[in-house]
Parts: C-alpha cells; structure tokens; sequence
C-alpha cells in the first residue's frame, strides 16, 4: 500500500504553482472583536491547484476575512487578536467522509487487540494476555462492570498466527461472556459461555445473511459468527448498556477525532437507540464537532421522523440520509464478490465468493424506499457483485423517481471494476472509497483475498479521478484508529505494511488527497456551500499540522503532527 519511491518533483503533480488568495474586497465591516490567523502557511483549500493566503480572520465562528496579512491589519486595527501560527500549516479542518463515531467509543472503552502500530496483538497469546488483563485496567472497567462482558476489538487473521475460537476465548474467563470483535467490524469470536447465553448449539441454523462457522467435520459451533449472527449477537450481550456508559462513549469517540484534525464527524450506520442519544448530546451541549447520522434503513429508518432530519445542524447534530448495507468485509472474506476468493476460507468451496445480505428484490425494494422518499443513500458495498446489484437497483429507482442531484453513496467500492466507474459516473454516484486498506490489508489482499491484479486496483482513487468525479478517502473507524494522516499517507502512496507499493497507477497526489478530506467531503454531505475550504462566509473549522503536507515528501505524510483541532472558531484539540 505504500511505495518507497521519493518524488520530491511529484509533490504538486498535476497542481500547477501555488497561488496568493486575496479576498480583500469581501471584508465586512468588523463589529465584533476577531482573531487573525497568520505566520504560517495557509492552505485555502479552495481552489483546483493549491492557493495560499496570508491571514485568516475569524469572528464569530466564521471566516470574515481570506487575505494579505496587510489588508487584514488594515480592517482590523486595534479589534482582534493574532494568532501567530509560527511557520506551522493551517487548512480546512477534515470532514469525516465515513465512519462510526459513536463505534468508536466502544473501540476506546474495551480491550485493544489491534495488531501493530495501533496495538500489540500479533499472536493470538498475546491477544489473550490483552483479554485476561482487561478486568483490572481502570479504563476498561467501566464497561466490564456496567455490561458483565469481557469484549475486545480489533483482531486481525490477516496479522495473527492462526484464527481464534471459542476455545481460546474460555481461557480468558469460563464465568463471564467474551467476545472479541474483527477489525472489520463484520465478524465476532465467542466463547462458551456466549454461545450458551445465545442459545447457538449444533442445530442452530445459519440466520439469513450470516454464518455460524462449525468445528471441521462436526456442526458444532466453533465460536466464530459472520454478518447477520455477529450483530444479532454483539446486540444481545450489550444490551445492558446504560445511558450514561453510551454518552462516556460518545465523549471519547468525539475526543479521538478531534485528535485527528476532524471538525465533522460522521455516525456512518446508527441505530434509533444512537440517534436518540446523540440527539440527547447535542440538545445538553455536549458536541465537540458537527456530527452527521445516517440511520440504518432496514431496521432504524423510523429515526427519519426526527426534527434532525435537516440539512442544518440543530445544536451541531443532524441527521442526512439512510445508510443500506450489501455485503460485509473483504478482509473478514465476507464481501460479495464476482469471482471467488484466491485463497478460500477453511471450509468453503473453491468457488466460494462471498454472499449477498439481501437478494436482488429485497436490496432493491430498500433502495426504491429511499429515492421515493428523496432520502440520501449511503450503500455499503465492498464486493463487485455487490457493486453490481447497488449499480442494477439504482437504474431502476433513477428511472422511477429521478435522480437530481441525490448524492448517493458507495462506500467503500473495494473491488470497483473500470466499468462499473463508468455507471457510477452515468448514475451520479459519489465514491467514498478506502485506500487506508492499501496499507493495513495490502498484503493480505494480495496473498489471500484478492491475488495480485485484483488487489492492485482496490480503491482506484486515480482511475475514478481519471473519470472526472470527484471521490472522498475514508477511514471507516473503528475499523482502523480515526487516523486523517494515515487516511492521507494511503491516499498518495498505496504501500503496504511489507513496504509493496499496491497498484502505483492509482496514487494521486497530496493536493488531491486532501480535497478527498475537505471540500469533497463537504460536496458529499451537501455542505460544500459552508465548509471544506477557507473562504468567506465559511464556518472557522481548521486543522493546524506542524509542517505543509504539499511541500515535504509523500513517504513522510504520516509523520506529521496534528498540533491544533479548531470547531466553529473554538479550539476543541491541542497537543501538549
């Protein structure tokens, strides 16, 4: 997923010389005290090649002022405060193009087993030390405590030794229910103790949708569950949940984006149960950012009734549309592919590639609900085949119902072929795609989910520009750690953990990765008209980075620092 290669003469590829911003002329008169940004570079974001302005001025929480530091000083004698930024970088805060904030807060309150760098399971020993010491972690408490479940999130088949079973599990404890959740989010391990609070024995059948895998040769159950069993599952042991663990929750997903330089975050798959407390935050004050929702349509499209369904923020909330899912994971092995995967599951057949959540009349019944009701539809769609009957259901809806300026979404588009690029182009579907995967799963793709030519055009961020759409990169936490750096190092260089470049052809330069991260994100949520660039009349929401990403080489991306989280003009992040 990355490459080796240092291309200090590609570090503006295609972006021509950066240009001066002056917005002189749109200075209103001042009537309250401001703050001027200046010192530093500053990225306005607002242009197709990269523009720079001297000074930013913020009153308010919004930008009054893109300009010369001079013309600034000018208007602004004796009634605002300077902020000196010191040499450091400032642009757009980024905008969260998909994701699962609230999610995220259960990724922070239970056990880590991320592999490395963003934990230390490796092995499945090491994962089960993590588990067992969990009880006495006071951060973890809390959880343990509230839900009587031991849970762990994070583990990786792609990384780990072998693939954990409910055996393993019974040795973290024989009293309590442990389930550790894939890093895809997709799939769980249980142990026996889970499996007979969930009443999952050998004659328990497979749900629709989902998989229950078996011991080899027995029908025993083996502690793994795919899809539709997972979540059935994860939703009946945390169903002791109380309101006040879920609003902790929330709080520590809010701070780990802020972290990250996100002033917009996004709740990518939410429940009633979510929304309502997420309404709750924000109507208490409580958000630190603008957070966006998109309920669950196949069982939470009730929540569309909110009076947050709005295209406003309502005390930073607002719900935008309905999120449908198609098909699972494509590390997990679960996405529905066309062909089969190159390396099958234990188990499965060699033609096995995948399955569908719904059949082609269910996906497209959901599909038809959102466009009559003029919803916009986010659609989870990993697999080609999934691609396939998104892409067929959608051309019958557009048909139906007209398609101006809907917005629909794929999400992730993992195995997108060049000719399903084209119907997303005729159809006006906006790509949010993953390249993060190029570096957490690149070589796992390559060896065992995809073979070579497959892998080398996941997320074909080049190809799709090539096409003239514009496209977000995402990082789906808690899927990987909320990481804007790591979303935006992937982006330009596609290497992977091994240090392979994976499909060179569709890196795209920093400029456009980071139009990927602000002001496309923005068009994507309909909100191009108020965020994602440094322009007057825009909301004051910035990211402060110790050094200018367009003017360092792309291998050092992820080494920069997020020094400062701005939200509406208030400072919601600062590094210590």
């Amino acid at each position: 997923m990355k490459h080796f290669i240092v291309w200090s003469s590609l570090l503006l590829l295609g972006c021509g010389q950066p240009a001066l911003v002056t917005n002189e002329k749109a200075i209103p008169p001042v009537v309250a005290s401001a703050d001027i940004y200046h010192g530093g570079s500053i990225i306005t974001m607002a242009g197709d090649t990269p523009e720079y302005a001297e000074a930013v001025v913020v009153e308010n929480g919004f930008i009054s002022f893109v300009g010369s530091k001079e013309a600034a000083d000018k208007a602004y004698t004796g009634k605002a405060n300077y902020i000196d930024l010191r040499g450091q970088t400032m642009l757009p805060g980024f905008i969260d193009a998909h994701s699962h904030v609230f999610a995220v807060g259960l990724q922070a309150s239970v056990a880590n087993l991320l592999p490395p760098p963003d934990g230390q399971a490796k092995t499945v020993d090491q994962m089960l030390n993590i588990l067992k010491d969990a009880p006495k972690q006071s951060e973890y408490q809390p959880f343990i405590q509230k839900t009587g479940v031991i849970i762990g999130f994070g583990y990786d088949d792609a990384e780990l030794d072998r693939y954990p079973q409910s055996a393993d599990l019974d040795k973290v404890s024989t009293e309590l229910p442990v389930l550790i959740m894939h890093t895809s989010g997709h799939l769980s391990v249980v142990n026996s103790v889970a499996l007979k609070m969930l009443n999952i024995t050998a004659e328990t059948k497979n749900p629709p949708g989902g998989v229950i895998r078996r011991k080899s040769g027995s029908s025993e159950p083996d502690g793994v569950l795919e899809e539709t069993a997972h979540f059935m599952a994860l939703g009946k042991l945390l169903s002791k949940m109380d309101l006040e663990l879920q609003q902790s929750m929330f709080q520590r997903g809010q701070q780990m984006y802020a972290s990250y330089g996100y002033t917009t975050a996004q709740e990518g798959r939410a429940s009633a149960d979510s929304v309502a407390m997420m309404q709750m935050a924000a109507e208490r004050g409580e958000l630190l950012m603008d957070v966006v929702a998109y309920p669950d349509i196949v069982s939470d499209s009730k929540a569309m009734s909110s009076p947050y369904y709005a295209s406003q923020y309502k005390h930073r909330f607002r719900i935008a549309g309905v999120k449908l899912t198609l098909d699972g994971s494509p590390q997990g092995k679960t996405a529905w592919l066309s062909h089969p995967y190159h390396v099958v599951p234990v188990g499965q057949e060699q033609s096995y590639a995948g399955y569908p959540v719904f059949d082609n009349e269910k996906a497209s019944a959901f599909i038809d609900q959102a466009y009559s009701n003029k919803w916009q539809l986010l659609v989870h769609a990993n697999g080609d085949a999934a691609i396939d009957q998104m892409l067929d259901a959608l051309e019958v809806a557009a048909a139906k119902h007209g398609n101006t300026d809907r917005r629909t979404v794929l999400i992730h588009g993992q195995t997108l072929r060049a000719d399903q690029i084209t119907r997303l182009k005729s159809l006006a579907v906006f790509p949010s795609l993953f390249p993060m995967h190029t570096y957490y799963w690149g070589d796992w793709h390559r060896e065992s989910v995809l073979g070579e030519e497959r892998a080398n055009f996941i997320s074909p961020t080049r190809s799709v520009r090539d096409a003239g759409l514009m496209f977000t990169s995402h990082h789906d936490a808690p899927v990987a750690l909320p990481s804007s750096l790591r979303v935006l190092h992937a982006t330009v260089n596609r290497v992977t953990r091994s240090g392979q470049v994976l499909g060179a052809d569709q890196r795209v330069d920093a400029y456009t990765a980071l139009k990927a991260m602000t002001h496309w994100a923005a068009h994507q949520h309909f909100e191009e008209q108020r965020k994602g660039k440094l322009a007057v009349g825009f909301q004051a929401d910035f990211v402060i980075l110790n050094q200018d990403p367009l003017k360092i080489e792309p291998m050092k991306l992820n080494d920069l620092k997020i020094i400062r989280t701005i939200s509406a003009g208030k400072t919601i992040f600062e590094t210590k």
